[in-house]
């Protein structure tokens, strides 16, 4: 990957864990202020709406760290280890707690006259969408598996060249 590459993806990174911090510091305790308002047939609603957001906002930030440890990894010339796994498995495991938090929300709203049902639908589509965006990582991490043998292997052949030679 060229530096140019790099660091263009480092300030897109920058940016938007810039911006979840500036929803988590500024935009959510704006939401609870707006949620305390609430019709008394809702008010049920505020606390589970206002964790599912700081939540998915932390499933976000973890996302990000891990994409810059990889982008680090790549710019060394160390992603093809196991170490890159590690944040391969986080990635993986914080996509599918976005998911589940998705879906939490649709049964949140659920009940009630809160939101229409089409709504809800909205959602559970969206936690599906997210979790092809899981198994699409997952197939990446398939791919790289691929690559650290294919690397391991390399390595092996060039010792065994070297002693021959």
């Amino acid at each position: 990957m060229g530096k140019l590459t790099v660091l263009t993806l480092r300030t897109v990174l920058v940016v938007l864990l810039a911006g979840s911090v500036f929803v988590q510091a500024v935009m959510v305790p704006l939401l609870a202020t707006d949620l305390e308002g609430l019709n008394a047939d809702y008010a049920y609603l505020r606390t589970p709406l206002l964790v599912i957001i700081v939540l998915g906002v932390v499933t976000a930030q973890v996302v990000l760290v891990c994409v810059w440890r990889l982008v680090t990894m790549v710019r060394r010339g160390t992603v093809f280890s196991h170490a890159a796994f590690r944040y391969v498995h986080i990635v993986i495991g914080a996509i599918v707690a976005a998911a589940l938090l998705v879906f939490a929300l649709a049964v949140v709203l659920a009940p009630g006259e809160a939101v229409a049902p089409g709504v809800v639908l909205l959602l559970c589509g969206a936690v599906v969408a997210v979790l092809g965006v899981a198994l699409v990582v997952l197939v990446l991490r398939m791919l790289l598996a691929q690559a650290v043998r294919r690397d391991v292997e390399a390595a092996r052949m060039q010792a065994e060249l070297e002693e021959v030679i």
